[in-house]
């Protein structure tokens, strides 16, 4: 749900034709708990019990969780990103300082 309020709905919802969902339960009751009155929804013509139970699973299976060393290397580079070194940051601030000078936004 945090997820979902900082960056929005990153995969749509599955449902079928008669808008009964496939796959997403989660990321619709998130959806609900922040008071969304709407999502993006995937319609998929998958009409028998075995062909959207599977697509369920495949979604399910897609999931990978983490390692440490993943969510480590993940949050340094966040935090390089939100941090930049000072080369970086006079870089920056050099190009701004050229683009008001020759009036490019």
């Amino acid at each position: 749900m945090e997820s979902m309020r900082r960056h929005g709905l990153m995969n749509p919802l599955l449902v079928n034709k008669n808008k009964e969902l496939i796959a997403g339960q989660r990321r619709l009751e998130s959806a609900k708990r922040l008071g969304w009155k709407s999502v993006e929804v995937y319609v998929v013509d998958k009409e028998d019990d075995l062909q959207r139970l599977e697509m369920e699973v495949d979604e399910n299976l897609q999931r990978k969780s983490l390692t440490i060393d993943e969510v480590s290397d993940a949050y340094s580079r966040i935090n390089r990103l939100k941090n930049p070194g000072f080369f970086v940051r006079f870089w920056r601030a050099l190009l701004r300082f050229i683009r008001r000078l020759f009036g490019r936004s």
